[in-house]
């Protein structure tokens, strides 16, 4: 929002330093007063046509409405919070916030709120906020797990802000291209806002035929990552290398990989996770008044229901009988594996069998098709081809090739690429990789001092070999011991068709786990995901290099 004598200025508040946030403040409430004294009911609109003035106006609204709930300052959240009754008292509708809380998952009260975090936390927010302008949802749920979100944010922050190979509105744009191709309404409107205040065209958010034809190139590319990565040969890269003047460079398409791949599986989380909208995003507020009951039909339209409804989950306070056995049986056959595996050894034979059986039943898995999904915004034109998916592929019953790790692993052959092509982000990764696989905290849900790994390698290779990759290492007998039903079809829809995850899934799984564990699932979905699209993608720029 643009004021005639004297810009609005935001940026100042992302700043650590109090005085530099006080002088940003003071002009931010006295451009919004002097906006909402122009409008006010019984007044002209100082110059500005009327409408203009009230779109202007409630822009800025909502942008302090966020900064009143999201802001990790004090100072910046109570003066937000003033400015807005100031406009209030001028007769001016201000919004609220719809929803409750950053997830439609986990209840409020049990994610971190701001202004109650730890130290530890309250830096991690400060750096997001710093680096972002925004503490978005996706940070106020990860922050379950701060090692891991501060990985997370520092290699995201290199990806979308530091020197690379590509320009900053191209990175934004893949970042959208990525996210629409699972609908994830949420991802592409944080990055079309990102997209335009880096300079980007505006002309290119019409649809992937408004941009550069090196962009466009790159659309078959995301959808195979996204959807079927094993389809992905050397004659793709060498396409995208050699187009004449849209071609890319190795570097430049290092780059574009890493992104896609990150955005598919971020894409993967916030479904996952049931990542509401941002405050100041569409479906995040609104400037209707609260009905009586506090329950109004523009809540019930955008999806949100009582506070009640919406968090009544199994997996509520009070331990059901079979909850709790649920817990014990699956620590009891974790303790009967590792026993098997002490006493004898399956053979190469019966370990290849074992993993491919595994990898056919895991085609079948599915939800139940009449389950209602959270709903979105058609963001179908950023991106071509909509009918390619993975149901479609599942559905034909064709065959997954087998990808031995051995052959081609991230450790001895991705990492490497990567770091030599893009400098740092492979060890970015690779860290980030190692925080997700072997994060543990020794408990399961009211158990304490538990060895979690044979869990977490079970998930962590099940959703490996749903992408075909199989360890020769690894007993894939041990999947169906550890994952029921409920649980793989949990993981097979958050890493395949993110899109179609409902809150029913999430409460049907794990049900006497805390929400932090569920949490904790998802990062071990989003890494292995990402690092199965990135393994296919990266051979096969190996074998054109090669």
């Amino acid at each position: 929002m643009e004021e005639r004598e004297g810009e609005l200025r935001w940026d100042g508040l992302c700043s650590r330093d109090a005085a530099t946030r006080a002088a940003a403040l003071d002009n931010v409430g006295q451009a919004v007063l002097r906006r909402s004294r122009s409008v006010a009911p019984g007044r002209a609109a100082g110059g500005l046509p009327a409408a203009a003035a009230r779109d202007g106006l409630s822009e800025a609204l909502v942008r302090l409405l966020m900064l009143s709930k999201r802001c990790p300052f004090r100072d910046v959240r109570e003066r937000s919070e003033a400015i807005l009754s100031s406009v209030q008292e001028l007769g001016i509708r201000i919004p609220r916030p719809l929803g409750h809380g950053p997830s439609r998952f986990i209840p409020e009260k049990e994610t971190v709120q701001v202004g109650s975090e730890d130290a530890m936390m309250h830096a991690l927010f400060a750096d997001s906020f710093a680096t972002l302008g925004r503490l978005d949802n996706v940070t106020l749920v990860m922050v379950f797990h701060p090692q891991y979100l501060e990985s997370f944010l520092k290699t995201q922050h290199y990806l979308l802000q530091m020197d690379g190979p590509l320009p900053l509105h191209y990175r934004h744009y893949i970042g959208i291209m990525a996210a629409a191709r699972h609908q994830c309404s949420y991802l592409v409107n944080l990055h079309v806002n990102d997209f335009l205040h880096v300079g980007g065209d505006p002309k290119w958010l019409n649809g992937l035929e408004n941009a550069p034809q090196k962009l466009q190139n790159l659309g078959e590319l995301n959808k195979m990552l996204a959807h079927r990565p094993w389809l992905i040969t050397k004659e793709h890269i060498e396409q995208l290398l050699k187009t004449e003047e849209n071609s890319w460079s190795l570097a430049e398409l290092i780059h574009a990989v890493v992104l896609l791949t990150h955005y598919h599986s971020l894409a993967s989380f916030t479904f996952g996770c049931g990542i509401s909208p941002e405050i100041d995003c569409e479906g995040g507020h609104t400037f209707r008044p609260p009905s009586v009951s506090n329950y109004c039909l523009c809540d019930i339209t955008n999806g949100y229901h009582g506070v009640d409804d919406i968090h009544a989950s199994p997996a509520a306070s009070i331990p059901t009988t079979e909850s709790v056995c649920e817990v014990e049986a699956l620590m009891e056959k974790m303790k009967q594996l590792q026993e098997c595996r002490d006493e004898e050894e399956a053979s190469q034979e019966e370990m290849a069998t074992r993993f491919e059986r595994e990898k056919r039943e895991s085609m079948f898995v599915c939800s139940s098709e009449d389950e209602e999904s959270a709903p979105t915004r058609d963001v179908s034109r950023h991106f071509e081809d909509t009918s390619y998916g993975y149901k479609d592929f599942s559905r034909h019953g064709m065959h997954v090739p087998t990808f031995r790790a051995q052959d081609y692993s991230w450790e001895d052959h991705g990492y490497s690429l990567v770091n030599r092509l893009y400098p740092d982000v492979g060890q970015l990764l690779d860290e980030k990789f190692h925080i997700a696989y072997n994060l543990t905290y020794n408990t399961m849900a009211m158990h304490k001092d538990v060895d979690t790994s044979m869990l977490r390698r079970a998930i962590w290779n099940y959703i490996h070999c749903m992408f075909g990759i199989r360890y020769d290492d690894y007993d894939y007998g041990e999947i169906n011991q550890l994952l029921d039903r409920s649980f793989k079809v949990y993981i097979k829809t958050v890493v395949c068709t993110p899109e179609k995850t409902t809150k029913r899934m999430y409460d049907s799984f794990w049900r006497q786990f805390e929400h932090s564990e569920k949490v904790h699932v998802n990062l071990l979905l989003v890494e292995a995901r990402m690092q199965a699209e990135l393994l296919y993608a990266l051979r096969a720029i190996t074998r054109y290099m090669t």
